[in-house]
Order: structure tokens, then sequence, then C-alpha cells
């Protein structure tokens, strides 16, 4: 990887209260499953198997807030080095107020499909979206979106 352009990293203090509030559903989902069901098996069952899948994507969730990402020349890595996407497949960006895009976040249009890949609360990648934000801050990601718009200018300027 060449030199860091811009980089994201999860808070503290957001990664906390994201943990703290998919593991509080997933115990309340757990308690009324167990402490006081509904009469019917099936929404024990339900509640349940609800409250596990919830524990699950906290445990995801805790695993991708402890990376961060990385924007190079090359593209947007995360903090392992792992590529989310090449800048030369991004065609697009998209961060306005009504665009689909996770919170506080962006969405990179690329020219290529990817694999579906979620990293709970950081980024998602969909077809040939790539969505970045979440628990992020949003002052962070304004500016990587900033320096992604840039480098996108930058380059078509180049080859127009």
């Amino acid at each position: 990887m060449s030199d860091t352009m811009a980089s994201l990293r999860i808070s503290t203090a957001r990664r906390v209260f994201g943990l703290l509030t998919l593991g509080l559903l997933a115990v309340l989902l757990l308690y009324v499953a167990t402490i006081s069901p509904p009469a019917a098996l099936g929404w024990r069952v339900f509640l349940l198997g609800l409250g596990l899948s919830v524990l699950v994507l906290t445990e995801a969730m805790r695993r991708a807030t402890a990376r961060g990402l990385i924007l190079t020349r090359e593209g947007l890595f995360d903090t392992e080095g792992q590529r989310l996407a090449a800048m030369d497949d991004v065609t697009g960006l998209s961060r306005g107020l009504f665009a689909m895009k996770p919170s506080n976040g962006f969405t990179l249009y690329l020219t290529r499909p990817g694999r579906a890949a979620w990293a709970p609360g950081v980024w998602w990648r969909l077809g040939r979206r790539l969505g970045v934000g979440g628990v992020t801050s949003a002052a962070e990601t304004r500016m990587m979106a900033d320096m992604i718009a840039a480098m996108l200018a930058e380059r078509d300027a180049d080859r127009g």
C-alpha cells in the first residue's frame, strides 16, 4: 500500500454505545423468551432465535469496529490490508441526504460487482455499491468522501 491519504477510525465511545445497544437488545429478547415467554411455543422459539442472532451480530460488530479504513491512491482498504475497492473501479460517490448510504457515510459506485460482504457499523458491499459509515465519525467520513471526490475529479480531468 502506498501513503495514506485519509483514515477512518472508530471512536471508543461510538463503538461501546453501538455494542451496548445491540447487547441490551439481545439480553431483552432472551429474557422475554426464557423468563416470561409468550404462551405459544412458536413465539418462544422465534424470540430465542432472534436473541441469539442479535448476539452473533454484536460479536460481528465488535470485530468489525476494531478495524478502521484507510484511503490510498490505490483504493480503500481496512486496517488489516483487505482491499474494499480499487480507485480504478470507482465510478462515482453519493453522500446526499436521500442517498442509499449508511449513517454518517457515503456510497461508492464501482465498475465491477464485488462479493457481498458486511462489517457491521463500518461498511457493506452489495453488487456494485460499497457503503461506508455507521458508527463512524461524521467529520472523518466526510473528509474521506471529500478526498475520494477530489481523486475522482482529478482522474476525470486527466482522462478528459
